[in-house]
């Protein structure tokens, strides 16, 4: 069974805090102290993320809010997560957004909230950064582990041997090696899924686990893209059942690799439930001839 993993924007974050700070503010003097509480009552979120650092002026909070793609309710949003932040932990904010994906029908993302009713003013500034602007080749010179599984989706990042290279980066260092599915799910934005399969790990269980994979699949961001990945879903389970099947009963012939490999979803969970009740081969064959149509 594969293990549970956190690839919230959290783990992400603080994979290389200290680096991802400084990017998000552009300051080389800034240093994490820790990350603090960002639930507040009315408000919880998965992709927040709160962090007291401190640089020679003192210390101040880093606001962090990772969006799969901007919507016009976050820069009200922005506001009222500062002021609530600000209200319970007494220190100055660096509010930073930062989009996943590019929006279709709003390209220009404002960096600002503002409204005027009666005379009376409201404003809050916050910095934006869209990843798709951001050079891929930067994550690299700049040992920006959290932005690795974001490879694909960044600037010059699309391209396999780049994809490659974030792949190798991942699995040098133990701490990272289980973002390889996430890696995998935006690659598949500008890969054919075979390809994807090829070069890296696609663990639908683990890709399960991030809020991006559940929030894409419900807004349908990308044409496409959940019969992509339901696609990679059922390869990847058949691929798992093949190898245990064989770790059973040895080489399985092709024939019935290729029989397995037809399945449907529900039909390669049941064959899984089924297969510690098998004894022999004869006992898969079976199963196939009363299971295939």
């Amino acid at each position: 069974m594969t293990k549970k993993v956190d690839i919230g924007s959290k783990r992400l974050i603080s994979l290389a805090p200290d680096n991802w700070v400084q990017w998000v503010t552009q300051r080389k003097d800034i240093r994490v102290k820790e990350f603090i509480s960002s639930e507040f009552q009315w408000i919880s979120r998965d992709n927040d993320v709160l962090i007291k650092a401190e640089n020679p002026e003192g210390e101040f909070l880093i606001l962090n809010e990772l969006q799969l793609r901007y919507n016009e309710k976050v820069p009200l949003r922005m506001t009222a997560y500062i002021a609530l932040a600000r209200e319970r932990y007494k220190l100055p904010i660096y509010p930073v957004l930062i989009n996943i994906l590019p929006h279709v029908k709003t390209p220009n993302i404002p960096n600002f909230y503002q409204q005027e009713f009666m005379g009376m003013k409201s404003y809050q500034d916050y910095r934006v950064i869209n990843l798709w602007e951001i050079e891929a080749s930067l994550v690299f010179a700049e040992n920006l582990s959290s932005l690795l599984p974001f490879i694909p989706i960044l600037k010059g990042g699309g391209e396999e041997a780049v994809v490659r290279e974030a792949v190798i980066k991942l699995r040098e260092n133990e701490q990272l090696r289980d973002l390889e599915p996430l890696l995998s799910f935006f690659a598949s934005f500008v890969l054919e899924i075979p390809i994807v399969q090829q070069i890296m790990r696609w663990d639908m269980t683990v890709l399960r686990e991030s809020p991006w994979y559940n929030e894409i699949l419900k807004q349908g961001l990308q044409q496409g893209l959940q019969q992509g990945l339901q696609q990679g879903e059922q390869q990847g389970e058949a691929n798992l059942i093949i190898r245990q099947l064989s770790k059973r009963f040895g080489n399985l012939d092709p024939a019935i690799a290729s029989q397995i490999r037809q399945l449907s979803i529900s039909q390669l969970e049941t064959l899984g439930e089924s297969i510690f009740d098998f004894s022999a081969m004869a006992d898969l064959e079976t199963w196939l001839q009363q299971n295939i149509d």
